[in-house]
């Protein structure tokens, strides 16, 4: 199960650094959306480092994957909303939002700026590949981490 967790912690850890270089390498400023969704990387990859360091027996492993289970239907949940926002950006302007003030007066936005502070329009399409957006793409992963996160609740060893 140890591998099981280090698998789904790599997978976060991958994401959020190519966060950080579309951030800083192609300069695309994270909006309150994109922020609230690394924040929702950041508790599945925290979930699974503390699992992988306590390599827990048969409940706490079911305690860390509803846990991540939640983490990535939050994420999505964000992912999805953002996604919409992106096809029909006249619905919501998202630019100065209270979610923005919100996010930017959190002290992990003053630890961590570079992360975790939010600047940037939700409805921007700064990037695609495949013809999907960031937000797209980011609903995807959620979705698989999250099906992935079923795993250990649905086997007994």
């Amino acid at each position: 199960m140890r591998l099981f967790f280090l698998f789904i912690l790599l997978i976060c850890i991958g994401l959020l650094s190519y966060a950080q270089y579309l951030q800083h390498v192609k300069g695309l400023l994270p909006c309150p959306l994109c922020v609230a969704q690394r924040l929702a990387y950041w508790s599945l990859a925290l979930t699974a480092f503390i699992a992988l360091l306590h390599n827990p027996k048969s409940f706490g492993r079911h305690l860390y994957s509803l846990l991540m289970v939640i983490f990535a239907l939050m994420g999505a949940i964000i992912a999805a909303r953002h996604a919409w926002l992106v096809r029909y950006p006249e619905s919501f302007e998202c630019g100065i939002s209270p979610e923005e003030a919100l996010l930017n007066s959190l002290p992990i936005a003053d630890w961590w700026p570079g992360m975790f502070e939010a600047n940037g329009d939700c409805a921007n399409i700064d990037w695609t590949f495949l013809s999907l957006t960031i937000p797209d793409w980011s609903l995807s992963a959620f979705v698989a981490l999250g099906i992935l996160a079923l795993y250990p609740l649905l086997t007994r060893k």
